[in-house]
């Protein structure tokens, strides 16, 4: 997609949707830029209107990101969307009337040279198929997914990423597992739908995508968020690092505090997260609150303190290099930081 790689050994893509309104070319550009510098790979653009295809043509050409045409319902636009500088179709055969309306659609990505997402979801399967009584709701899904890309294929058309999503958990599980062992050869972008606000929505999607990264499936992420398209992204860099899988930014190691802890621990947690979310390297920097958790437990973090009374004593790798007033922890651990 564009020259993002999907699928084929490479690493999992993150990506977000544009949150703005479709019509205001700048408002777009300005978006994409902020979810570029934190780290996002792919972005999404819906095109609600035919009148908005001018806008969304502007922000393709503009884009230093590859964009994706979200469409539902009117065929018309997705085959537009391709003429206008999408770097990939995303559809819902499901809401654009099946598949003699999907042939157009084909066709138009195969002559643009672009991918396609054959994105299903629970809200929107196909009438005859949502009515059955003998599948589960997975089944389902997968079938729906697994239909489509059988009929893509008859027409000579392979360049396809496949979604099934649902807002609860396991559902999406089983769901992907399906897919994973009947098609492995087509890359999955994997999420929870409608997930939630922000803490709701990280908890349901970290818990559900975890596993499904944790069993090697999963081709690109979004962590779909009532929230900031910038909180997404974070959560989906915060994810692959937490499995070990890509890791862009630092990870901060703090404890949760006791009784023992003699400083603000939670206000400098805090800043030092702060301080470093827009950082460009993967570190591990570790923010204790005794030397209980102190450079023992947090000896393999990069650079980190241990916090005593009103004091810190900075650490790398587990060897302590200096004791630091409270009132200077931040300072000395930043300037460490700068050091690696």
């Amino acid at each position: 997609m564009g020259n993002v790689a999907i699928g084929g050994g490479a690493p999992c893509v993150v990506q977000s949707m544009l949150s703005v309104p479709a019509e205001d070319v700048a408002a777009n550009l300005a978006q994409i830029a902020r979810l570029a510098e934190a780290g996002c790979e792919i972005v999404r653009m819906a095109i609600p209107g035919r009148e908005c295809l001018a806008a969304f043509e502007a922000v393709c050409a503009a884009s230093p990101l590859p964009v994706v045409a979200d469409v539902h319902f009117d065929a018309e636009i997705a085959i537009r969307a391709a003429a206008c500088g999408a770097a990939k179709l995303r559809i819902n055969p499901g809401n654009l009337g099946g598949r003699e309306k999907t042939d157009a659609i084909i066709e138009a990505a195969a002559a643009a040279g672009i991918p396609m997402r054959i994105g299903v979801n629970a809200g929107s399967l196909d009438p005859e198929l949502a009515a059955r009584t003998d599948l589960r709701l997975a089944e389902k899904l997968a079938q729906s997914a697994r239909d489509y890309v059988c009929y893509c294929e008859s027409r000579g058309f392979f360049d396809i990423v496949v979604s099934a999503k649902a807002h609860d958990v396991l559902t999406t599980v089983e769901t992907y597992r399906l897919l994973a062992r009947d098609i492995p050869e087509v890359p999955l972008h994997i999420g929870i739908t409608e997930a939630g606000t922000l803490f709701q929505g990280l908890v349901k999607s970290a818990s559900g995508l975890g596993i499904l990264l944790a069993e090697g499936i999963g081709d690109t992420i979004r962590i779909s968020l009532t929230e900031d398209p910038l909180e997404e992204v974070r959560a989906c860099w915060t994810l692959l690092s937490a499995l070990d899988l890509r890791r862009r930014f630092p990870e901060i190691i703090s404890c949760p505090t006791c009784g023992r802890c003699q400083v603000d621990l939670l206000g400098l947690a805090k800043q030092v997260e702060e301080n470093l979310k827009a950082l460009p390297k993967p570190i591990k920097v570790a923010v204790m609150g005794c030397v209980v958790n102190g450079p023992g437990e947090a000896r393999d973090a990069d650079i980190g303190v241990a916090c005593g009374v009103g004091s810190g004593a900075i650490f790398r790798r587990g060897e302590i290099l200096r004791k630091v007033d409270e009132s200077d922890i931040l300072d000395a651990l930043m300037k460490e930081i700068g050091k690696l």
